[in-house]
């Protein structure tokens, strides 16, 4: 059989999962409802993402090497100077960056579809193909043309309100939302932000996140994120009415990447790298062992994309994970958590972690340094919570 593979989002999970099947010969379609879509992102990408996704200059906006903190009671810290001259973060539009990777995946083959996909009607058994209903907005109406495609499987790439998850009853998680506008700024103004982003914490501006000012080509993006949006929700689960332990990313035959999987990382809210690397991943499971597209996979086979993306990014989200439970509590965690990053040892481990992707392991003795520091801007916050609520020896893990 010809494998063919529906990717349901043109974000850069589905338009890097599409680009690495349609290389391999997979015959793959490309859903994507907004193809101007200008999410309201922050848009920093990290520096291994330049080079491993092929990015050209012209994507990036600006390269941030400069980045200040801001505390509850306006204390600045500035990072950077760990940084050597090469590195920097780079700065992008959403619509600019998702474009490009769409469009490349277009012209190796991928069919791109401008269309919403309403609903996906699951096979009883796994041999018949999956059906996704679509509304085809190529006639440049809102509500389409009702059309049908049969496919062989599926890659959810829909984002946070997924219905592709919906539809494989994916359960639920604790998901981020983040609101932005866009500031033009006189060219004198911009020239404040040539290499610089800020970053603010405290209950004004998020309850329980940051809010930013990044620079992009002619204006800053001005933005807060929050992740309590869900908490009532999570409430009601807590009640037990489902059993979500954990969010299904693969059921049958489809597949979970990006926002959809539950990506977005916690403390810095990251996910464009890590949707793009999820797509692509994915793509590369189904790739492999369907011999490049000769069969489709069975669900134990497409959960092997699960078990590498937990072994290779697993501690990266339960590092973060502790570091959001520890430093967002409340304003004096706050305050302890910008302290603390003006040490110099503190600001390589966070660069190097994130420009490169992974929890960069310091010596001992530079781990040592960086736990009782911790610690100790804790403790003059009067930050550290009651042993009950959050044991210290968890910093350390």
């Amino acid at each position: 059989m010809a494998l063919r593979v529906a990717v349901v989002g043109g974000g850069p999970a589905g338009s890097s999962a599409a680009e690495t099947l349609v290389k391999a010969g997979i015959e793959t379609y490309l859903f994507e409802r907004k193809l101007d879509n200008a999410k309201p992102c922050g848009g920093a990408i990290p520096l291994c993402m330049v080079d491993e996704f092929d990015l050209p200059p012209e994507i990036i906006d600006r390269r941030v090497r400069k980045m200040k903190m801001i505390s509850p009671s306006n204390i600045e810290v500035n990072i950077g100077s760990t940084l050597k001259d090469e590195e920097y973060i780079g700065m992008c539009r959403r619509e600019v960056l998702d474009g490009f990777l769409r469009e490349r995946a277009e012209k190796l083959g991928t069919k791109v579809i401008n269309g919403t996909v309403h609903k996906l009607e699951i096979p009883g058994n796994d041999k018949d193909p999956y059906t996704l209903h679509y509304a085809d907005h190529s006639n440049g109406t809102l509500q389409g043309d009702a059309k049908t495609l049969q496919v062989d499987m599926v890659i959810g790439a829909d984002g946070a309100n997924s219905r592709v998850a919906r539809a494989i009853d994916a359960g639920d998680y604790n998901y981020a939302i983040a609101f932005q506008e866009r500031i033009r700024l006189p060219e004198d103004k911009m020239g404040y932000y040539e290499e610089l982003a800020e970053m603010y914490v405290g209950d004004d501006v998020s309850p329980d996140f940051y809010a930013w000012v990044f620079p992009k080509y002619d204006h800053v993006a001005v933005g807060t994120g929050t992740m309590r949006v869900n908490q009532a929700k999570i409430k009601q689960l807590q009640k037990g009415i489902r059993e979500r332990a954990a969010k299904r990313r693969v059921v049958g035959r489809v597949a979970l990447v990006g926002d959809a999987a539950g990506t977005v990382t916690k403390s810095s809210g990251e996910g464009i790298y890590f949707a793009a690397k999820s797509g692509r991943m994915c793509a590369e499971t189904i790739v492999e062992l369907s011999n490049s597209g000769e069969r489709a996979l069975t669900e134990a086979e497409l959960k092997t994309y699960i078990k590498r993306w937990d072994k290779q990014y697993g501690i990266t989200y339960l590092v973060l994970d502790i570091l959001q439970r520890v430093f967002y509590r409340s304003d004096a965690t706050r305050e302890a958590f910008v302290e603390m990053c003006a040490d110099m040892d503190v600001q390589k481990l966070t660069f190097d972690s994130y420009l490169y992707k992974t929890v960069v392991p310091a010596n001992p003795i530079t781990q040592m340094k960086i736990t009782a520091k911790t610690i100790g801007s804790l403790i003059r916050g009067n930050a550290l919570a009651p042993a009950e609520y959050f044991p210290v020896e968890a910093l350390t893990k």
